[in-house]
């Protein structure tokens, strides 16, 4: 678990286990970044949202392709992020395609060198895409 922000936590894929420690620590929505089926024997977003919702956590499903994270995947994270009940628990593979998102979706709300040393801070390098935030800024 690392973490961006007051109200994001980011990880690599999450056990189905976890998910009531999840709700134990307080957390209101899970958002999967991850594709179904993209490794095998990896949980599918149904058993994550339906093990979510009986803790009482939200789940919101928005897969995106690893090494594709597009500005469109960027906004809809800015509107899950503003949207959704708070804390949040993002998840991927690694945690990396979660920390681009988040990258992105806060230009123009922080500094781009506030936003690379969160994701440095949490043991992200977001530093190659710092030309790109600065322009979406």
């Amino acid at each position: 678990m690392k973490r961006l922000s007051d109200d994001l936590t980011v990880s690599p894929q999450l056990p189905l286990d976890a998910i009531d420690e999840i709700a134990k620590a307080g957390y209101k929505t899970i958002i999967c970044n991850r594709p179904d089926d993209e490794d095998p024997g990896q949980p599918s977003f149904a058993e994550i949202s339906a093990k979510a919702e009986a803790a009482g956590i939200k789940a919101i499903f928005q897969p995106v392709v690893s090494g594709n994270v597009t500005d469109a995947d960027a906004d809809a994270f800015a509107a899950n992020l503003a949207e959704a009940a708070k804390p949040i628990y993002a998840y991927c593979r690694t945690g990396t395609r979660c920390t681009i998102l988040w990258s992105l979706a806060n230009a123009g709300n922080m500094p781009v060198q506030d936003i690379i040393k969160s994701a440095s801070d949490a043991g992200y390098d977001m530093s190659p895409l710092m030309p790109r935030i600065a322009a979406r800024a």
